[in-house]
């Protein structure tokens, strides 16, 4: 099963945060590879005409952002970065099957890189 969520929240998807699912705002199932990647391509359009600054990865995970779209986290006792995330997963996890596709990596600019330090990383 392929799905492509799309989140909101302090981290980029690729970090996989504990928790992480709980910053997902939609999600959409698909049978195949190909059907979902069509539809993750979609939506990659649609946040690139949406937010100017965005990250996308070679396995299918994009971060988007606007500079001033921040939270005030007050453990970290800062300003964090709020990122609209897009994921293409398989079986909640990065693509595996298929191999890297390097046109999927590429970068509008520096995201910053202002994290919660008390996150922990899921193992």
């Amino acid at each position: 099963m392929y799905r492509v969520v799309e989140m909101h929240g302090d981290n980029e998807p690729w970090w996989f945060f504990e928790d992480w699912q709980d910053d997902i705002v939609a999600k959409h199932e698909f049978e195949t590879f190909y059907e979902a990647l069509s539809f993750y391509k979609e939506e990659w359009q649609r946040l690139s005409q949406e937010f100017s600054d965005f990250k996308s990865q070679a396995d299918f995970m994009s971060a988007f952002w606007t500079k001033s779209e921040t939270r005030w986290c007050l453990e970290c006792d800062e300003f964090l970065q709020q990122y609209h995330g897009l994921a293409l997963l398989e079986d909640w996890h990065m693509v595996e099957s298929f191999p890297k596709r390097m046109p999927y990596d590429r970068r509008s600019g520096a995201a910053p890189h202002n994290h919660c330090s008390l996150k922990r990383l899921e193992f």
